[in-house]
């Protein structure tokens, strides 16, 4: 993939000034009452959008509202930062759960298309830029309460360059992640944004890159520790590199001496409540995601993954079951593409469900795990190359392995261990009801970013 042009109008520094008062608001915030039937469809608050950036003002005032916070960003910049939807009201269990979902895909099947309950959740809103933060209740899958930054302020990416580690500036990626509030964070064009140092993320964050093309690349790439519910969208990830040891700032309170890091794509340790979606991920130094340190309650989904050996990894060590053995994660409607070696994923001691995704070869295996883990293979398409063994069970505790409804083709074939099929152990590792396997090439069709094409 070759980078993204970038824009050669750079935005002046940007000040940004919290001031406590009853200034004039922008957006007027609205209570909405979410009904399952109504959740791709109630009209909100239009939040700031990349096509609104320019104002007729040279100077305009912008105020945050939530529940913890009420003042006014200022600035002298032509490009509003901010803007805010406000919901109140609603229950996660209720909204998020799987039955509505799958119901809410099967109601308008010749609109929303493909019938992958996650797309037709936002897909079917031809407005969906003016609610972008609807797509929080679209996950599936053990990371289905993850809402990201969702009630919090839209922040505009708009400054691709310039990555200080220890003192971003505002209108830069960085700034806005490690804010110590909820953020719903998008971009003003496409970019790419190559980081000096571990991107580390706090709590409560989206990063959204639908409608453009945004790619994190050719340096360090993103470190979610000790966070909960942050969604991850529409993002090229790609040839990512170790990094450190050096000082990062992790919060807008903290800054913190770091070791070397890995080089993953994503890496994921003691966090929860995590959604990965519509990414694509290729050649990094390490792994493309990896989870690990009782990190529970993950969904990865709809990407497309590439060019890599060590894909997925859950689990660290054979050591680490007392901290590992809470971990949930779903694996659901990714595209597992061209030269991919293993670790699609590779699973310690927890509970995985694995279904609907095609897989397009490998040159190892494609599944494996070790240390008893509890692996739910259910609807996937394991379309074999030269290596006809999808599924390799490691090193000690071969655990629980079940196949059901998998479509084998081209010799590709399964190793069953541990509980039978109809065993009541399965019922734990079903996060959502997978559709057949036959559905599966049109349900990861659009796996990766959607870029311009929504």
């Amino acid at each position: 993939m070759s980078p993204c042009s970038m824009s050669a109008a750079a935005l002046m520094c940007l000040t940004v000034l919290l001031v406590f008062s009853s200034a004039a608001v922008s957006a007027q915030p609205i209570d909405i009452d979410v009904e399952l039937d109504d959740v791709m469809d109630y009209n909100s608050t239009d939040l700031v959008d990349p096509k609104d950036l320019e104002t007729s003002d040279p100077e305009f005032t912008v105020t945050l509202l939530n529940d913890d916070l009420e003042g006014t960003a200022t600035s002298t910049s032509s490009s509003p930062v901010f803007d805010l939807l406000k919901v109140s009201d609603f229950s996660l269990e209720t909204n998020t759960s799987d039955n509505a979902l799958e119901l809410a895909a099967k109601k308008k099947p010749s609109r929303c298309g493909k019938g992958n309950p996650m797309d037709d959740c936002w897909q079917c809103d031809s407005q969906w830029h003016k609610h972008r933060q609807n797509l929080a209740f679209c996950a599936i899958g053990y990371g289905r309460n993850a809402i990201g930054g969702l009630n919090g302020a839209t922040y505009i990416v708009t400054d691709p360059g310039n990555d200080n580690p220890t003192d971003p500036r505002p209108g830069t990626l960085r700034w806005a992640v490690v804010q110590e509030r909820p953020m719903w964070i998008i971009f003003a064009r496409d970019m790419t944004i190559r980081l000096k140092q571990e991107l580390i993320m706090t709590s409560y964050k989206t990063i959204d890159g639908r409608g453009v093309n945004v790619h994190i690349a050719y340096g360090a790439c993103i470190t979610l520790q000790r966070v909960h519910h942050i969604i991850i969208h529409g993002v090229h990830i790609h040839d990512c590199k170790s990094t450190g040891p050096a000082r990062v700032r992790s919060s807008e309170s903290h800054v913190g001496k770091r070791g070397k890091t890995d080089g993953d794509g994503i890496s994921i340790m003691s966090s929860s409540n995590i959604w990965i979606d519509h990414n694509s991920f290729s050649k990094c130094t390490d792994g493309l995601i990896d989870a690990i340190h009782g990190s529970d309650l993950i969904t990865i989904s709809n990407n497309y993954f590439s060019n890599h050996d060590k894909v997925m990894l859950f689990g660290a060590s054979d050591g680490d079951g007392s901290e590992d053995k809470i971990m949930q994660i779903t694996v659901a409607m990714n595209y597992f593409g061209p030269k991919l070696c293993q670790r699609m994923p590779r699973c310690r001691f927890g509970t995985f469900h694995v279904f609907n995704n095609f897989y397009s070869g490998w040159t190892q295996y494609a599944i494996g795990g070790s240390s008893s883990p509890t692996v739910n293979s259910e609807g996937n398409y394991f379309k074999a190359s030269r290596v006809k063994r999808a599924i390799k069970h490691l090193g000690k505790g071969n655990g629980n392995w079940r196949t059901y409804g998998d479509k084998f083709v081209n010799g590709a074939y399964f190793s069953r261990a541990g509980a039978q099929v109809s065993s009541s152990v399965y019922n734990a590792a079903k996060s959502f009801s997978a559709r057949p396997a036959y559905m599966v090439p049109r349900l990861t069709a659009g796996a990766g970013p959607t870029g311009r094409s929504v």
